[in-house]
């Protein structure tokens, strides 16, 4: 039996249960069937035996909502803050973090923190652009990091330049409260600029909208970074979410709290969602808590929508209970049910999901234990209804939206690859020149690029111009590896990474497209995804060849996933140092060119035959390194005088 703590009730997750049903009110009649009281009744007293939590849970429940000790440590001499401190920090969008090659003798670690931005659907507004922008030149390391999940990342901010930051973000049309934390994560949406395609425009809106339902509400994050002023949206809050938030027929809220749907101790971990519509598979939907899938008739008018739950990539080297893990489908609802659906996912994650045990606390791992159907039955109780069937959907597809497009309105968008996320040096300049003359709005991709919106064609030559001049190069001068490939920040910056990803990444691709070439198949693509730990936050773990970090220049290697990222890839070899790819990788694409169906990709071939029949058709030419001979004992002194 495993017992989970809230802030005001404990359940027993896996007792035997059974909700009391109560005659349903008139004036919930158009929320459902029942009315659930209690979601779960243990079998016996709880308090008989407290729940273990682990020390974080601790923090967060002592902080005042998340205000303290990091409201005096942020102010006091110290370069850094305390553990305790950095806890709360990634709640308000940031994570210390310790630059590894600027340490100097005598003193230490080189501190300097990292500000993630919230960018529902990846949406940035030309103004918010130009802020980050120069942020990143005043107060940054110079560059701007654009992230798997559509936001930016400023590395290199000092501590006493924090508050500058963060209000200076917020009072120009952003956010970063919620980019990080025990809370709902930044939300995905799929949106390329096509103003002529209704069920995108239904992506974005909804994106923002549930990024907003569960935004935390206590106000701490106006505190701390604009002295209790909370600043006023250029985007008011859809009075719908707002009463949906407040709604609390089947026990989803916490009643007379400051947040009112986190409470005291928010969730167990962070909660990812992503929006999109049937087929765009940018967002890479299965890895996420929660799926949100556009459902729109024939005449493009919104029905409702598909949800998925239960995905998510983290792992522990070596560790076989954590593991990736693909979503299932949970069902569908009605457009006016969405937000109801989606506090009700949530609620049954905060109120169910392991508090003891962080590796273990993720919404994959009660799907795992639980099973999906149970899951659903429970989430049904919060919700006050059932789930429909699951709409059928085509096939998925990776869609990027690189270079020119027309947006359907006359103006044209213009999609620039941003190799492995970061903007820096002549492009940054370029790019800034071009947003900041034409006034224009950007999209940040799920994949690390940027996309310049409401271009007017008259302008076409001149942007075209002015990027080349600052060294940006169109799509079709990219290898296809590169422009399918992902890698995580990984060294120096980040605490987690045991070696490099977005650094080490473009040679390996070089490498790759040399081997293929080798073995008669140049022009073949690839997905290719490299991260420095086993966290996942490129997504290896769907790649068609993955590369997680296990140490210095060594990696795991993941084989077999599909172009579509529909099919979690798999270990193929524990360690590969990185001087033998050619000698593990090289084999295989022959007995792929020699072996493979009719344009059968290398993830779809790897998946097909398996790993033991790789292994046959593909040995490695890895020489084992021999043993070390250690050295001899030495006599003791008196027996060598004899």
């Amino acid at each position: 039996m495993q017992l989970s703590l809230n802030s005001n009730r404990l359940h027993v997750a896996g007792a035997s249960a059974k909700p009391i049903v109560l005659p349903i009110s008139a004036n919930l009649a158009s929320r459902g069937k029942q009315v659930i009281t209690n979601v779960a009744t243990p079998s016996k007293n709880p308090t008989s035996k407290l729940a273990k939590r682990s020390r974080v849970e601790i923090i967060k429940e002592q902080s005042d909502y998340l205000r303290h000790p990091l409201m005096e440590e942020l102010v006091n001499e110290n370069t850094f803050i305390t553990e305790d401190s950095v806890q709360l920090m990634k709640f308000h969008g940031s994570y210390q973090q310790d630059h590894r090659e600027k340490r100097t003798f005598g003193k230490g670690k080189a501190y300097m923190f990292m500000m993630r931005t919230r960018q529902p659907a990846g949406l940035v507004t030309n103004r918010l652009y130009l802020t980050m922008d120069e942020l990143a030149d005043k107060f940054g390391n110079g560059t701007l990091r654009l992230t798997t999940r559509q936001a930016y990342q400023l590395h290199g901010v000092l501590k006493h330049d924090l508050k500058t930051v963060f209000s200076s973000v917020v009072q120009n049309m952003g956010s970063t409260l919620g980019a990080c934390g025990d809370v709902n994560r930044n939300v995905m949406g799929a949106s390329p600029p096509l103003v002529n395609r209704p069920d995108y425009q239904y992506c974005m809106k909804y994106a923002n909208d549930i990024a907003d339902l569960l935004t935390p509400q206590s106000g701490a994050y106006y505190d701390i970074w604009l002295d209790g002023e909370k600043f006023v949206s250029f985007q008011k809050e859809n009075p719908k979410v707002t009463k949906d938030r407040a709604y609390n027929g089947f026990g989803t809220n916490f009643e007379n709290s400051p947040e009112p749907l986190y409470g005291a101790q928010f969730l167990p971990r962070k909660f990812k969602v992503a929006v999109t519509v049937p087929g765009d598979n940018s967002v890479d939907i299965y890895t996420n808590d929660l799926g949100v899938i556009v459902i729109c008739d024939d005449k493009g008018e919104l029905q409702g929508f598909n949800l998925t739950v239960g995905g998510g990539l983290g792992r522990t080297h070596r560790d076989n209970d954590t593991f990736p893990r693909l979503a299932d489908h949970i069902g569908y609802v009605d457009k006016d049910d969405i937000f109801h659906a989606v506090k009700a996912v949530l609620a049954a994650q905060r109120d169910y999901g392991r508090r003891d045990n962080r590796r273990q606390a993720r919404l994959k791992y009660l799907i795992h234990e639980w099973g999906i159907d149970k899951f659903k039955s429970v989430v049904e109780q919060y919700m006050g209804k059932k789930f429909q069937e699951f709409k059928p959907l085509p096939k998925w597809e990776y869609k990027d939206y690189m270079g020119w497009g027309e947006q359907g309105d006359g103006n044209l968008y213009y999609g620039v690859y941003v190799q492995n996320g970061r903007i820096k040096g002549e492009g940054k300049k370029a790019l800034r020149a071009v947003i900041e003359k034409f006034g224009i709005p950007v999209t940040l991709t799920p994949h690390q690029s940027i996309i310049l919106r409401n271009i007017e064609p008259a302008w076409k030559e001149e942007v075209i111009a002015m990027l080349a001049k600052g060294g940006i190069k169109d799509i079709n001068e990219w290898d296809t590896i590169d422009r399918l490939s992902m890698a995580c920040p990984a060294m120096p910056l980040c605490g987690l990474a045991v070696t490099e990803a977005e650094r080490g990444l473009p040679d390996v691709n070089v490498r790759i497209r040399n081997m293929l070439k080798t073995v008669g198949l140049p022009d073949e693509s690839l997905v290719v995804r490299m991260t420095g730990c086993p966290n996942g936050c490129a997504r290896p773990y769907l790649a068609e060849i993955g590369f997680v970090g296990d140490g210095p220049n060594s990696y795991q290697l993941w084989l077999g996933g599909s172009s579509n990222q529909t099919r979690l890839a798999t270990t193929y070899q524990e360690r590969l140092k990185l001087k033998d790819f050619e000698n593990v990788l090289e084999p295989m694409f022959l007995a792929w060119r020699e072996h493979r169906q009719a344009d059968e990709r290398f993830g779809d071939f790897v998946s097909r035959i398996g790993f033991n029949e790789l292994k046959k058709l593909a040995p490695s030419r890895v020489v084992p390194e021999a043993p070390k001979k250690k050295p001899a004992p030495k006599k003791p002194a008196a027996a060598a005088k004899k």
